[in-house]
């Protein structure tokens, strides 16, 4: 079974950054500017936009538009911590009570 932690690593943050790849790609960066945002691999940014790897979670659109923001911000070079921005989203998540991050809602 693993621990709350272990489950926003393996699926929680992995589903915030395909979102957040996703959202770059849209406004038109490219994956090698994605993955310099991101400060991940563009392996990383191909399986994520792919959909290989971090699509286990459905957010719902208030979750939806701060990714956007985020994206849009990235873009204007207006991020100053970028882990605290992927935090606030991961705790808008984590407020959802109807959110299921759990193996055991997966049916895992």
């Amino acid at each position: 079974m693993k621990s709350p932690c272990e489950e926003i690593v393996w699926d929680v943050l992995p589903s915030i950054r395909a979102a957040i790849a996703e959202e770059l790609i849209k406004r038109g960066a490219s994956q090698k500017d994605v993955s310099k945002m991101l400060g991940i691999t563009p392996p990383a940014v191909s399986q994520y936009i792919s959909k290989k790897r971090g699509y286990n979670i459905e957010f719902r659109e208030d979750i939806r538009e701060a990714i956007g923001r985020l994206a849009e911000d990235l873009i204007e070079g207006g991020v100053d911590d970028l882990v605290e921005r992927i935090c606030g989203v991961c705790r808008l998540l984590q407020e959802d009570e109807n959110a299921c991050i759990s193996t055991k809602c997966k049916g895992k």
